[in-house]
């Protein structure tokens, strides 16, 4: 797979992160960090993690088999996961958020802040 990862290796709070489904069903990660780093390989890796509410989660899953990622870094660095990995924890309790891991299944899709804004637009957000 050629070289995707644009930015450095590092950790980098997200400004917004956004589980979608294709119907544009929504639930917003909160406090997401992604972790660019290089395996034992050499090759770059990506992984995330941000905190979201399971019981929404699984309402997007209910009717959907993949979600995919928006994810705002800050200023020009905005991005599309396609069918990332998901894990998350196991608290179903309405009022807490467990932490939800994400790892790219394939490259981001680099987006403009006007494809963005469109992508954002309209979304039906799901309640905590």
């Amino acid at each position: 797979m050629q070289e995707w990862l644009n930015i450095g290796e590092g950790k980098y709070f997200a400004d917004r992160t956004l589980l979608v489904t294709a119907d544009r069903s929504a639930v917003e990660l909160q406090d997401t960090v992604i972790d660019i780093y290089q395996d034992r390989q050499g090759v770059r890796r990506l992984q995330g993690q941000g905190f979201v509410n399971s019981l929404a989660v699984i309402q997007l899953l209910e009717e959907h088999d993949e979600l995919d990622i928006l994810l705002d870094l800050g200023a020009d660095f905005k991005y599309r996961l396609v069918a990332p990995t998901l894990s998350g924890g196991k608290i179903f309790t309405p009022d807490v958020k467990s932490s939800m891991v994400f790892v790219p299944t394939r490259p981001w899709i680099p987006l403009t802040e006007q494809d963005f804004k469109e992508a954002v637009a309209g979304l039906a957000m799901v309640a905590d």
